[in-house]
């Protein structure tokens, strides 16, 4: 027997139910004759008449009660079980995977998850920690945060902050026998606290830039640290100088807890995005991700000449 058609079926029940062809078309939206093929159709495929037809009235067969008794009530659960498979595509929801260094979870990531989490309950959000350049697509990651310029051309960027600048600061009792740094040179000259990568196990060369000139500085001290807070907090008990994002210290720097040098030499440079396979499909709950990380820029209004 060939396959019978669910659409079918449903005509064939609202045939039987409303006993009119005229009646059932009318409920299901279709023509008369278009509810007619359909039903005879059913009855080609299962090979028994399923109902009686009379120029006054239309009643199922002892085929069709049978049919109507047994198949009737699984085809509604199968139609209510798709209508819920429709419903879960408009619905946010699932785990989205998501691999970011330190700073990034800490300061831009976890403060837009954190709203998004409570406004829809049926997201789920795994953030991985991670300092090296992560192939998100063998280790099944949904999306990275990285920093603008070092993201694959193949990928799909969106920003998500400012540009961002680094600090390099010390303790006021750090510097209390020791001159301040005027040129990157200088560093060689101070305890400085070292970050190490994951990838190769390298140790992070400080950044540096003026008039055109970069710079790459391999710097030295007892301290080595593979976390930014740990940098940070040593930095900020007098150990040494660390080199860290000017947002993450601008407060101690106020306060003056901290004191930034060789600030003429950090330039701003593109901050993070978020980033993701090109031919990855979005669901609800990612196109949702995008839209609350997404960075717009809040212009300034213009002052009244």
């Amino acid at each position: 027997m060939s396959k019978i058609v669910t659409s079918d079926l449903s005509a064939f029940f609202a045939v039987a139910k409303a006993r009119s062809f005229t009646r059932a078309a009318a409920q299901l939206g279709l023509s008369q004759s278009a509810v007619s093929q359909a039903v005879r159709a059913l009855e080609a495929r299962v090979g028994v008449p399923l109902l009686r037809r009379s120029t006054r009235s239309v009643s199922p067969t002892e085929a069709g009660e049978r049919l109507i008794a047994n198949v009737e009530p699984r085809l509604e659960e199968i139609e209510g079980e798709l209508a819920a498979l429709s419903s879960l595509r408009n619905k946010p929801s699932g785990t989205i995977r998501i691999t970011a260094s330190e700073p990034a979870a800490r300061n831009t990531l976890w403060p837009a998850v954190s709203k998004l989490l409570r406004a829809y309950p049926d997201i789920k959000v795994e953030i991985i920690v991670d300092y090296g350049l992560t192939d998100i697509v063998a280790e099944r990651f949904d999306a990275g945060v990285r920093l603008g310029g070092v993201i694959a051309k193949d990928m799909i960027a969106v920003r998500i902050a400012p540009d961002m600048r680094m600090a390099v600061v010390g303790a006021p009792s750090y510097f209390a026998s020791r001159a301040r740094p005027r040129q990157p040179k200088d560093l060689t000259g101070h305890a400085c606290i070292n970050l190490r990568l994951p990838t190769k196990g390298g140790l992070y060369a400080w950044e540096f830039a003026k008039a055109g000139r970069e710079l790459k500085v391999r710097v030295e001290g007892q301290l080595t640290f593979n976390t930014v807070d740990l940098m940070f907090d040593a930095a900020l008990s007098g150990f040494g100088l660390a080199y860290l994002a000017e947002d993450q210290v601008k407060e101690h720097i106020a306060s003056g807890q901290l004191v930034q040098v060789l600030a003429d030499w950090c330039q701003p440079f593109s901050g993070y995005h978020l980033y993701y396979p090109s031919r990855r499909q979005t669901s609800a709950a990612f196109d949702l991700l995008i839209d609350a990380l997404r960075y717009r820029e809040t212009l300034k209004p213009r002052q009244r000449s």
